[in-house]
């Protein structure tokens, strides 16, 4: 049975990127969010690590990614404002209303409150302060309603849908990858994620392997506080410039208790119709 990928087939180009095959080739939370698993905390102050400027493919080894077009879909969670620290990453997929972000359910959700997480900001390609495309607001989280109730590592998966901004939506700026859902547990990917600690993002490239029937796993240095809801992107076709999501950093421990190795809740039945209910609620 071929693997289920949901394509929304939209290519946006952005000026001022350099292109994927080069990026290839070379090398915090307020009040209102309770820490979990891999996302930030509040007061950490950032502190550049300076992995390598460039690691080889599928080293698992992070290193600081160039500014192009695929890495400019990913970036960094706030609260209320980027006055704050930055204790989570998202990313933009491809949805009929092009204003979707996909995060990990625990970066959206207060635990203490037993209510979504309100006042949610989004800063694509975030570097030292710098917003390429501003700021994004985000107006509603969905997440399925088990993790709500019991905090279930295999549903730790949230969208995020976003406000308009100048009249536009983030996928007319950004563009956006697909979906992918049972894509199966040996998965080449590019993992792009925001330590609260550093004020520019990391990348990994490496092989997924299988945890358990409902996890991923993955090694990949120097994932750690911020890079929760990081995207595992596999397949990128620089002609229709889009990669397919097969996981989000999160499900098992919050993402992994250690920074040299993450999780990721298998993409089942139950993340596709979390997907249809986004699509439905925007």
């Amino acid at each position: 049975m071929l693997p289920l990928t949901f394509v929304v087939m939209v290519a946006a180009a952005v000026v001022g990127y350099a292109t994927e095959e080069a990026d290839t080739n070379s090398g915090s939370g307020g009040g209102g969010r309770s820490s979990f698993g891999k996302s930030g905390e509040a007061g950490q102050d950032p502190q550049d690590q300076d992995p390598a400027a460039t690691a080889p493919a599928g080293d698992g080894n992070a290193y600081t990614p160039r500014r192009t077009e695929q890495n400019a879909r990913v970036g960094a969670v706030f609260e209320k404002d980027d006055t704050g620290d930055h204790f989570c990453t998202a990313s933009v997929v491809q949805s009929p209303g092009r204003n979707m972000l996909i995060t990990a359910a625990h970066c959206a959700f207060d635990s203490d409150g037993k209510t979504p997480v309100d006042d949610l900001v989004f800063a694509p390609d975030y570097r030292n302060g710098e917003e390429p495309t501003g700021l994004w607001k985000v107006k509603k989280v969905v997440l399925d309603d088990r993790w709500a109730k019991s905090n279930d590592e295999d549903l730790d998966v949230a969208f995020l849908i976003l406000d308009k901004k100048k009249g536009k939506q983030i996928q007319d700026v950004l563009g956006g990858n697909t979906l992918g859902i049972d894509r199966g547990f040996h998965n080449e990917v590019k993992i792009t994620g925001y330590p609260t600690s550093r004020e520019t993002p990391i990348s990994c490239q490496n092989r997924t392997t299988k945890y358990s029937n409902t996890q991923l796993r993955i090694r990949c240095t120097d994932f750690e506080g911020g890079t929760s809801g990081s995207p595992w992107l596999a397949d990128y076709d620089p002609r229709s410039h889009t990669g397919t999501v097969i996981g989000v950093l999160g499900g098992h421990e919050g993402g992994g208790d250690e920074d040299d190795v993450s999780y990721a809740a298998y993409f089942d039945d139950d993340i596709a119709t979390l997907y249809k209910r986004a699509q439905d609620e925007d």
